[in-house]
């Protein structure tokens, strides 16, 4: 059997079992959700880093949702954050980067 030990959509053990295989798995308590969200973050990126697409960047995104959630974090408090970041310190639409500062 191949050890995971990492956070998984809620459908995989019902998925795994339907299509034959058998698997082992626990609820998460509470407390380690932010650190397997955090892993699961990593591991996410990482794959969209390697494929940027629209799935890896729908996976990234419902990740960074289920975070705010965690920390009671509402997503429109993350809106309004995003809009004023962007009015005072711009977006990334003119592709500057920044090669030195003195």
């Amino acid at each position: 059997m191949k050890i995971y030990n990492k956070l998984v959509r809620d459908r995989i053990p019902t998925i795994i079992n339907a299509s034959g295989g058998e698997c082992e798995f626990r609820v998460a308590t509470t407390e380690e959700m932010s650190d397997l969200l955090l892993e699961k973050l990593r591991e996410e990126v990482e794959e969209l880093i390697e494929n940027p697409n629209t799935e890896e960047i729908a996976v990234v995104l419902e990740v960074l949702e289920t975070i705010a959630k965690v920390k009671n974090i509402s997503l429109e408090d993350i809106r309004l954050v995003k809009v004023n970041k962007k009015r005072n310190r711009g977006g990334f639409k003119n592709k500057i980067v920044l090669l030195q500062t003195n």
